[in-house]
């Protein structure tokens, strides 16, 4: 009897174990002849499909300062699965048109959020007949990308800003002069602006149009909020002309509300990360009840675990 049970347990193993083995062999062999077949024929090179380039957008703007120099700014974007991605780590060479011949300027490198800029000074600017500069940017292109290009030309120009103050009244005189032809001429009804510098973009606080001198007189807020002294930085601009581009000045004047720049502990309020006492412990005793709950419904189950019958074992009958 206790054979007949050894060599019914022994096919009850076993026997799928073999009927796998034998269909593993059955399936393995032909597909293993088939490719040693296969192999001995020359297999033509896959071609790969070239994948079009990115074609980036160049932007390319100059900004006149009030020492004579020139910024130069790029800012290099594609489109890319229907988004507009910054192109961060490439090269932008700039060049001086003359009649003559391209003048190599120098060259940028944009920064994580795709520009870059070029501080170009007086002394290597040469100027045309008409007192115009011709400025190109150019962007060589690589595996991955097409090459582009942007002219930009523009007229030489000068901005000055003068703080002036009466009394309790803060006003500022912008005054626009045209310096193309060698002699200063003021350039009348042009409209510019007055920001005042703030940490992410200028913010307008005021704009004027230039009289028959090229001057203006715009009137600046009280109470503007300025560093720890008081110190607020003034821009005058000038943007987008058609024939003198973008122009900038500066200047800086104790015009500002004292602002302290000190990192200091906020009290406990609502509105600070530090919460009220009252709040912590309130809900520290809301979270502490929940889970309480929780814990009692878990010994409860133990309990009734360790408080259930156990069911009689039943008896096995040896066979001798």
């Amino acid at each position: 009897m206790k054979q007949d049970l050894t060599i019914t347990t022994f096919k009850k193993v076993f026997q799928p174990i073999f009927i796998f083995v034998v269909l593993f062999i059955t399936l393995l062999i032909p597909g293993y002849l088939f490719a040693q077949a296969d192999s001995t024929q020359k297999q033509e090179p896959a071609t790969e499909q070239e994948s079009s380039l990115i074609s980036p957008s160049l932007e390319f703007v100059s900004v006149q300062k009030t020492d004579n120099t020139i910024d130069l700014k790029v800012a290099l974007k594609a489109k890319f699965k229907g988004s507009s991605i910054k192109l961060p780590l490439l090269k932008t060479s700039f060049l001086l048109i003359t009649d003559t011949a391209e003048k190599e300027l120098g060259f940028v490198i944009t920064n994580s959020e795709g520009k870059a800029v070029l501080n170009v000074k007086a002394d290597v600017l040469t100027a045309d007949k008409e007192g115009k500069l011709h400025f190109k940017a150019v962007f060589a292109g690589n595996k991955a990308m097409e090459a582009t290009e942007q002219e930009v030309t523009i007229k030489r120009a000068r901005l000055e800003i003068t703080p002036v103050k009466e009394d309790s009244l803060l006003i500022v005189q912008v005054k626009l002069i045209d310096v193309g032809t060698g002699t200063e001429t003021p350039v009348p009804e042009t409209v510019v602006g007055i920001f005042v510098h703030r940490s992410f973009n200028p913010l307008k606080i005021g704009e004027g149009s230039t009289d028959e001198n090229g001057e203006a007189t715009i009137e600046v807020p009280n109470k503007l909020p300025g560093d720890a002294k008081g110190n607020i930085t003034l821009i005058a601009k000038l943007d987008e002309n058609e024939l003198y581009g973008n122009l900038e000045a500066g200047v800086v004047q104790q015009w500002g509300v004292p602002v302290s720049d000190k990192s200091q502990e906020l009290p406990r309020a609502l509105w600070s990360p530090h919460a009220p006492l009252w709040m912590m412990i309130t809900f520290i005793i809301l979270i502490c009840t929940v889970w309480g709950h929780y814990l009692v419904i878990i010994i409860q189950l133990f309990r009734l675990r360790r408080e259930e019958p156990e069911p009689d074992s039943p008896t096995v009958e040896h066979i001798s």
